[in-house]
Formats: C-alpha cells, sequence, structure tokens
C-alpha cells in the first residue's frame, strides 16, 4: 500500500481510475451497520446474501461501530462511484444502481481473496479495508463475454456461476450464442421439436475435423423459458445484459433438422440433415422465403418477451450462398426482392429483421458479414473478422462492439508448448489481451463515439466441460475486463510489469471462486488433451 496520496492501485482489476491511500486500515466486527439510500438496495442485497456470508458477518442496521453506508448521486454519471473508507466506515456513492454495485465489487477486492469463498475459515484473522479514497467510472458502456452454449450445452447453473464471474470483473454484457448447426437451446413453445429434436444430436467430433476422434454418447440440452427468465433475473440483480443470439440464415442446420421446411429443400434432402455433429462452415442454411422469415419471428417474438435488453443479436456470419445459387426459389425471391445476387437477398432479410426488431423497440445486432449487401440502417456491428469491419461500420455511423479473433478469441491456444490443450489457431496470451485497444487509431474522434464497448468471445466446438472453459477464459478474461473499464494508454506504453503483479494477487481470488484457470506456468497435468489434434497456426495472428 502507498503511502498518504499515492496513487495505489491496491491491486485491484480492473484497475481503477484514482486512488488514493491514507495510511492505515478499519476492521470490520462481526456485525456492521448497512445503511442504503434510494437506489442502492440492490447493491445492499448483494452485500447481504453474497457477501456477508463470505465473512460470517452480519449486515445489521441497528449495529455499532463502523457502517456501511451506500447512496446514489446522479451527479456522479453513469455507473461512476466514489469509495471513502474511513476509520469510522465506508461511505459509497453511485452515479446510479450500477454505479454503487461496481462499487461493491471494488469493496470486496479491498478484502483478502478469502471475500470471494462462499463461507468463512474458522478463527480467520478479522476482516480489514485500507483506509482510502477511490473514483471510478468505465471507459465503455459496452464490457461483454460471449458465452457459446450451443456447440457444448452447458446447464443453467454454470451460467450463472459466469454471471458472478463477470460481475466480479464489471462486465455488463453476456451475449449467450444459443443457436447453431449443432444444437438449438431456447424453449421455443410454438415450436416444441425446436428443442425435441434440435437440442440433441447422436455423437460429437472430439477436436476439429483433422481428429480421427468420436465421442459416441449423445449430446445436447437445452433452457426451458423458466430457466432463460432466472438467468435474465439472475443477470440484472448483478446489473448484467443478457444479449440472445438465434443465428439467421446461416449456422441453422439443428433449426432445419427439427423444421426440415426451413432448408432450401429444392436443392438438398433437408428431410434427411440430422443435427451436426462435427464442426467448421456448413452449406446447409436457412431458404430465403416468406415462410422462414414467419418462423423466425415467432421465434423472436417469444425471445423479446424473456430477454428485456435493447440488442438482439441474429448472427448472419458465416452464411455460404451456394444453396441459394442452386435454387430455383432462392433465385426467384432475388428476382422479386430487386437485389443484385445472394448477398444482397441476405441482406434484405437482415434489413427484414433489423425493421421488425424496430417496430418493438430493439435493436439488431449481428457479426461484420452483415455489411456484405449493404448494412441494415439500424443495425449495429460485432467486428470479428478483424478491425475493417468495424471501422467500416463506424464511418457509416453504426454502432459497433470490438471483438476480432485476433485478439479476443478466448478459444484460441494460449501458449506454443505441446502442452496447449487442443491447440486452436495463433497465440494469444494474457499479455497480448492486456494490449488489445478496441479503438483503431483511424476512425475520428466522432467515428470512435461509435465503438460502444468491447468484449471477449469463447467458442466451445473443443471445449466440452466446464473445466475446459475456466481454461481457456481464465485468466484472459481478467485482462480483457481491464482494456474495457480502465483508461489504458495506447498497447506498447501499458504497464505489463504492473497488471501481472496485481494477477498475482488476482489469481488468489480465482483460487477463492473456484476457476480452474491457465496457471502461468501452464497447463496442470488434468488440464493437458493428449492426442486430440486441434488446428494451430505459426506465426503472429493477421489484423485486419
Amino acid at each position: 500500500m502507498g503511502a498518504a496520496g499515492e496513487d495505489d492501485r491496491m491491486d485491484l482489476i480492473p484497475q481503477a481510475r484514482l486512488v488514493r491511500t491514507e495510511g492505515g486500515s478499519v476492521e470490520l466486527g462481526s456485525r456492521v451497520r448497512l445503511e442504503a439510500g434510494a437506489g442502492a438496495e440492490g447493491a445492499a442485497r448483494w452485500m447481504r446474501t453474497v457477501l456477508a456470508p463470505a465473512l460470517g458477518v452480519d449486515f445489521d442496521a441497528d449495529a455499532d461501530g463502523p457502517a456501511v453506508r451506500l447512496a446514489v448521486d446522479p451527479d456522479l454519471g453513469p455507473e461512476a462511484y466514489r469509495l471513502t473508507v474511513t476509520p469510522d466506515g465506508v461511505r459509497l456513492t453511485g452515479g446510479d444502481a450500477q454505479g454503487v454495485f461496481w462499487g461493491t465489487q471494488t469493496v470486496r477486492q479491498l478484502l483478502a481473496p478469502a471475500a470471494y469463498r462462499r463461507a468463512p475459515s474458522p478463527g480467520a484473522a478479522p476482516w480489514t479495508l485500507p483506509v482510502c479514497d477511490i473514483a471510478d467510472r468505465p471507459r465503455f458502456h459496452w464490457r461483454g463475454f460471449m458465452l457459446d452454449v450451443a456447440r457444448h450445452f452447458m446447464p443453467k447453473d454454470g451460467v450463472l456461476r459466469h454471471l458472478d464471474l463477470m460481475a466480479a470483473h464489471k462486465l455488463n454484457v453476456l451475449h449467450l450464442h444459443l443457436t447453431d448447426d449443432q444444437g438449438w437451446r431456447p424453449e421455443i413453445t410454438r415450436y416444441p421439436r425446436l428443442t425435441e429434436v434440435g437440442a440433441w444430436r447422436h455423437r460429437t467430433k472430439v477436436g476439429l475435423k483433422e481428429s480421427p476422434l468420436w465421442d459416441e454418447r449423445p449430446h445436447g440440452g437445452y433452457y426451458t423459458q423458466d430457466d432463460l427468465r432466472e438467468i435474465v433475473a439472475y443477470a440484472g440483480s448483478r446489473h448484467i445484459t443478457v444479449v440472445p443470439e438465434i443465428d439467421i440464415p446461416g449456422h441453422s442446420q439443428a433449426a432445419i433438422a427439427a423444421y426440415p421446411e426451413l432448408g432450401n429443400s429444392d436443392v438438398v434432402d433437408t428431410a434427411a440433415l440430422p443435427v451436426l455433429d462435427h464442426w467448421g462452415v456448413n452449406p446447409n442454411v436457412l431458404a430465403p422465403t416468406e415462410a422462414t422469415l414467419r418462423f423466425y419471428e415467432g421465434v423472436l417474438t417469444e425471445l423479446l418477451d424473456i430477454f428485456p435488453g435493447t440488442f438482439v443479436h441474429i448472427g448472419g456470419d458465416e452464411c455460404p450462398k451456394e444453396q441459394w445459387r442452386a435454387s430455383p426459389t432462392a433465385q426467384a425471391r432475388i428476382a422479386e426482392l430487386g437485389v443484385r445476387d445472394e448477398d444482397g437477398l441476405q441482406s434484405a432479410l437482415i434489413r427484414h429483421f433489423d425493421r421488425w426488431l424496430a417496430d418493438r423497440g430493439r435493436r439488431l445486432i449481428g457479426w461484420d458479414e452483415i455489411l456484405e449487401g449493404g448494412l441494415a440502417p439500424g443495425a449495429a456491428v460485432s467486428s470479428w473478422q478483424g478491425y475493417a469491419g468495424g471501422v467500416a461500420a463506424a464511418k457509416a455511423g453504426h454502432d459497433v462492439v470490438m471483438c476480432p479473433q485476433s485478439q479476443v478469441y478466448l478459444d484460441w491456444r494460449q501458449a506454443p508448448g505441446a502442452d496447449e490443450p487442443v491447440p486452436i489457431a495463433h497465440v494469444r496470451t494474457l499479455e497480448d489481451v492486456y494490449r488489445f485497444e478496441p479503438v483503431p487509431a483511424e476512425l475520428t474522434a466522432a467515428e470512435a463515439e461509435h465503438v460502444i464497448g468491447t468484449q471477449a468471445n469463447v467458442w466451445t466446438e473443443v471445449l466440452d466441460s466446464p473445466r475446459a472453459v475456466d481454461y481457456a477464459v481464465y485468466p484472459r478474461l481478467a485482462a480483457l475486463a481491464e482494456v474495457a473499464w480502465s483508461p489504458l494508454p495506447p498497447p506498447a506504453e501499458r504497464d505489463w510489469a504492473g497488471f501481472e503483479a496485481r494477477m498475482r494477487t488476482h489469481y488468489a481470488r480465482l483460487d477463492a471462486l473456484g476457476v480452474e484457470y491457465r496457471p502461468p506456468g501452464g497447463p496442470r497435468p488434468w488440464q493437458r488433451r493428449p492426442g486430440v489434434l486441434g488446428r494451430p497456426s505459426e506465426g503472429p495472428p493477421p489484423i485486419v
């Protein structure tokens, strides 16, 4: 801890904007007075239900001694907070309810890593907080994590656990990838076969296509609508928005397996298509018909009732056009709509759902392929193929979430060693993620305002268990959290040594949370996957 007035980060991750210490500490007793003003009730509830059991402390409105006082002052601004610890107790003021909540996450970090456990150890030393003054606010509004539950299903409790981990890192958007060729995960009551058929595959490729290995067990699962409402409510209590993704028009074979009329039946025998059991870009895409549009309007109607957030993700990526080129139905549709070609046809589909969502007070977001053929007027872009799509969208006045695969795809391998499990693509280390800059230098200040945030993506083709997801995601998501929250200098000037030093404390927090992260020295024996081929790439990844 620094001397009085020193700008000391106290191992906070993400790093706070301003930290001043005065020396000394305040000890929390077994009973602490907790006072919550209007707008701060949710943060107080979290402290009583999550933090109190970990500390073995009763937060009691009538307790004597140091008090924790929570309040809202809109003058601080959205999501900002001011935290002051004195010998008399704690004063935490947020610009809104979110700001108060993010401040409670900082309070937890100021305590020992054992504060991240679910119960205290017998005979543990008294809890103390350093005397300090912290002023903080986030750099980006969208601080996200994309979790693919379509390729390998993650039961509901696992999703709730990741929401807790996100909250601990001040991340506020869970992008939930719910459908793909290999599985359909949300219950849609008007189309029951989506989960009766589409949620299950007979077997699963182990590794990528180069691997000869198969898991012959059926794999699947789905979330009931009550499950999804619970996930949304749990996220909301942690000030996290859940953005659902329903893939249109590619990555749709699970839906076609359930309802063959959704596919290009004038080109292939869609009735014979199963839920896909292997990985890669798939030619079996949706038929661009009015019936398909009505079907997905029905899907989205039910999902809008569950997910209250502004954005709905419709995918739009990796849609091969071969079947449309061969399909008389698709070619007639191109003529009917008056578009130039198959790219224009995909653009017309995206524009349809852009209007449909806008009419219901929502906004469409899709992967950067939705730029092909012309971008829908209200659409936002998830820029994954590099920076180019995001730059083009921002220059055209569209909002962008920067998530280039070359920087923040967390399924990519973390080191060049042979021990890395199922090595995918180029090496992306913890330091690489820490040096990621979401705003491209070629944007003007006005254009840069359209970069509304950033997120890290984890695809689960080869991540077939919660332990494997933990290994891929952490600790790199902690670095992304700092990139998204903190006002860092340009990548080459970032204090990597300082971040690495702060991570030594943060690893202890992750240990307390039960996260099976990749250790700095490499995978533990049980984290390796000998004999399972990946697809490693040599050299530095291209930045496009």
